[in-house]
Formats: C-alpha cells, sequence, structure tokens
C-alpha cells in the first residue's frame, strides 16, 4: 500500500506490518495527539542530554567520546528498533538520550567557534518545522505519488553521497569532496540549502506518513515509532541548518 512511502527509512510502509488493526476499533490505535506527546517526550530527553554533553564540554572535557557513543550507539538502537517496534517505549527514549549527546557535542563546538550559533539554528528549525506542519495542515502543497517518489529519490542519493565521504575520511585521512559540504563557497553553500530543504520537505512525507498511520488504526506502541522517526528528520534538519549558518559566518 504505497500510503506509507517515505524517505524516513524509519517510517516506511513496511514499518507498519503487523501493526494495523484492520479496522477494528480496541482503543489501543495510535492517535495523532498521543504522537505528538511522545515526541514532546522525546524532545524534552533529548534536550536533557543536550544539555549535559554541552557542559561537559564547556568543563573541558573530550566531546569525541560522546558524539561516537550518540552516533553508533543511536544507530545501533535505531536499528535494533526497525525490527523490535513493540519496544518503543524503552527503545525510543534511549535513542533520544544517545541523539542528544551526539547533538550537544556537536553544539557545542559550532558555538566555540561561532558563538550563539546554535540558538539560532535551533530557532530556525522549529520555525521551519511549523511551516512545513502549516504547508501540510493546509495542503498548500499535497503530498502526491510523484512528490514522494521525488524526495526518496533525492534523500536516497544523499545518504548515499554522505556515507561514502565518511568512508573515504575514516579510511583514506580525506573526505571526497569536502570542499562541497565545508567550504563556504557559493557551490558550497548552494548545496547546503538544498539538502537543508530537502530536509525539511522530509517533513512533510513524515506528517503524511503519521496520518494515514491513524486512519488506518495502526496500533498504539505505533506512536512512539512515528514519534522516534520525526525526531530522525528535524534532528537531520537542526545539523544541516547549523552547518549552512556556519557557512555564512565564515564569510
Amino acid at each position: 500500500m504505497a500510503i506509507f512511502k517515505s524517505s524516513n527509512p524509519t517510517l516506511q510502509e513496511k514499518s507498519f506490518q503487523g501493526t494495523v488493526l484492520e479496522g477494528i476499533s480496541t482503543g489501543q490505535e495510535m492517535t495523532i495527539k498521543g504522537t505528538m506527546n511522545k515526541l514532546g517526550v522525546l524532545m524534552m530527553l533529548m534536550l536533557g542530554s543536550t544539555l549535559f554533553a554541552w557542559s561537559q564540554f564547556y568543563k573541558g572535557g573530550d566531546p569525541k567520546p560522546f558524539m561516537y557513543v550518540g552516533v553508533f550507539g543511536g544507530l545501533g538502537v535505531a536499528i535494533l528498533y526497525m525490527f523490535k517496534k513493540q519496544w518503543g517505549a524503552v527503545l525510543a527514549p534511549i535513542y533520544a538520550i544517545l541523539e542528544g549527546l551526539f547533538v550537544g557535542s556537536v553544539s557545542a563546538i559550532y558555538n566555540y567557534a561561532y558563538p550563539g550559533l546554535p540558538m539560532q539554528a535551533v530557532a530556525l528549525t522549529l520555525l521551519v518545522t511549523l511551516i512545513m506542519f502549516l504547508i501540510y495542515r493546509y495542503r498548500i502543497i499535497k503530498v502526491t505519488n510523484k512528490l514522494r517518489t521525488v524526495i526518496v529519490v533525492a534523500t536516497s542519493a544523499i545518504a548515499l553521497f554522505y556515507l561514502i565521504q565518511w568512508m573515504t575520511y575514516a579510511f583514506g585521512g580525506t573526505a571526497i569532496a569536502y570542499n562541497l559540504t565545508n567550504s563556504n563557497t557559493p557551490l558550497s553553500i548552494g548545496f547546503s540549502i538544498l539538502v537543508t530543504g530537502l530536509a525539511a520537505f522530509n517533513l512533510l512525507l513524515n506528517f503524511d506518513t503519521v496520518e494515514k498511520g491513524v486512519e488506518m488504526r495502526a496500533n498504539k506502541f505505533m506512536e512512539w515509532y512515528c514519534a522516534f522517526g520525526l525526531l530522525v528528520t528535524i534532528v537531520w534538519l537542526y545539523l544541516e541548518i547549523l552547518r549552512l549558518l556556519s557557512k555564512f559566518q565564515r564569510n
């Protein structure tokens, strides 16, 4: 059923397989309110660990351990969660805490180099998220199959590019196309604007997936899973905005 197609791997149609209640009302179906409440819980948990990692950096701590624990620990939890969606009440909060360690460390490093920049990125991330929600809510941009396909293909291409870039840095010491992603040239800034826009458009697909899950009476534990998926996209959007703003600071 194509209504669940999303470029976010945590919010694909197959994620709902075995969770839809086939029209039977049991009082345990997912709701939009329940999903948003759980997203709020995850955001608060992530904020707490973000502030902890941030404070450790300014106490003279090395941010790399927190970054590595956040990245690889979060990845491990995310992979497990895709197979054990019923464990959402435990795995989603753990992921949010781990993600906060990564986000807090990265944000502290950026703030050290460009004071105040992370706060600007947070404000812009919240603003963009709100705008995309209103665009979806009032169907200013409709989530069609064609739009889904374009976003899925583009997101997959960006993910593959980032993976190759990371691998070349990890094993070769020099990241491929480093100037494209990290310099302050017009081409690099344009690339960041493109990727930031792509992250924002992923929110449209995420909102649509949540709505369709509610319509099809997915099991209530999917509220945690959908909130987790939204958190993944919001964090990606924040990091891209942070990188983009830093490029303007260097000009």
